[in-house]
């Protein structure tokens, strides 16, 4: 390759790179963490950290649709503790695949009805799934009479355990979701519409896009993902609560901003998303590795997530001043 063409490539990447501060803080922790004397760069560690990763990451991809199309969706957490109860309670009456199948519909049903409110009844988005997450939340409780109820199928727990060699089940289950959602997004009208729709829903409208059908559409696929992501974790941890997915909803949210996606509607994507996971997982294993007490944790965690989000802020501020 000649220097005329490796020149813009690599200066695409750094550009690339620069704007993805999310990415900039994850090699800066990798960095980092070649100075201490800890088990972080061995194989198992980095399997355990992308497995620890990808429930997370599943909630994230749904989430980044209903934020690109202007939305949000606080109720993930309780669709994931609904949605993993009632696949362990079917389990036992059916088979593996009919229960699964069962969850993520009700998935579905669940994001269906935060559409209906959010987009049909064009109510606050913020609010609605924030009430939806802690009426499901009480229905969890009602099935399960707040304890958590095991699965005595053992194949289910292989699912959120098992292993393809050495790649860990999530991690192929969260690669594939990803790469199915970022082909929906970059590829597909449907994608082409969600953008447009964030972007300025009237003129999205008036373009002849039909916003309440694509809007509705994103939020049942939210619901899909987190039913998903439920569903997994309580295959993981071979049992199903409803104390699951307390804080889930807030951290996934603010991990999709940080990535890049913007509560402003019609920015964003898939990979960064990705990546604004990431950096709250690498984060806590760093932490970890080195000893670091939880309570400390909390506070790192709120550092990084104010730091990235004021340098993205400042750099978009400094951008408009040049134009």
């Amino acid at each position: 390759m000649d220097t005329k063409t490796a020149s813009p490539f690599g200066g695409r990447i750094i550009k690339l790179a620069t704007r993805q501060k999310a990415f900039i803080a994850i090699i800066a922790m990798l960095v980092v963490m070649i100075f201490f004397d800890t088990k972080f760069y061995t194989v198992y560690n980095l399997l355990d950290l992308l497995k620890s990763a990808s429930i997370n990451e599943i909630f994230a991809f749904g989430v980044t649709l209903t934020i690109i199309c202007g939305g949000c969706d606080l109720s993930i957490g309780g669709t994931m503790g609904l949605a993993g109860i009632v696949t362990v309670m079917l389990i036992d009456h059916m088979p593996i695949p009919f229960a699964i199948v069962c969850g993520l519909g009700l998935g579905a049903f669940i994001g269906f009805i935060n559409g209906f409110f959010v987009v049909h009844q064009k109510t606050e988005p913020f609010i609605i799934t924030l009430g939806m997450g802690m009426l499901l939340k009480g229905i969890s409780q009602q099935l399960t009479d707040a304890h958590p109820i095991s699965s005595k199928n053992p194949n289910f727990m292989m699912i959120g355990n098992g292993k393809a060699g050495v790649v860990p089940n999530l991690v192929i289950i969260m690669i594939i979701v990803m790469l199915i959602m970022y082909y929906i997004l970059r590829y597909t009208q449907f994608g082409r519409n969600c953008y447009a729709i964030g972007g300025d829903y009237d003129v999205a409208v008036y373009s002849g896009i039909n916003a309440v059908r694509i809007k509705w559409a994103a939020y049942v696929i939210c619901g899909i993902t987190a039913a998903l992501g439920g569903i997994l974790l309580s295959a993981r941890l071979n049992s199903g609560s409803s104390n699951y997915g307390d804080t889930t909803a807030l951290m996934v949210n603010c991990g999709v901003v940080v990535g890049g996606t913007s509560f402003a509607g019609g920015i964003g994507g898939i990979f960064q998303s990705a990546i604004g996971i990431l950096v709250f997982s690498v984060l806590e294993n760093c932490l970890n590795m080195l000893g670091i007490d939880a309570y400390i944790q909390q506070v790192f965690k709120g550092v990084v997530i104010v730091s990235i989000i004021w340098l993205d802020c400042f750099g978009r501020k400094r951008k408009r001043e040049v134009v």
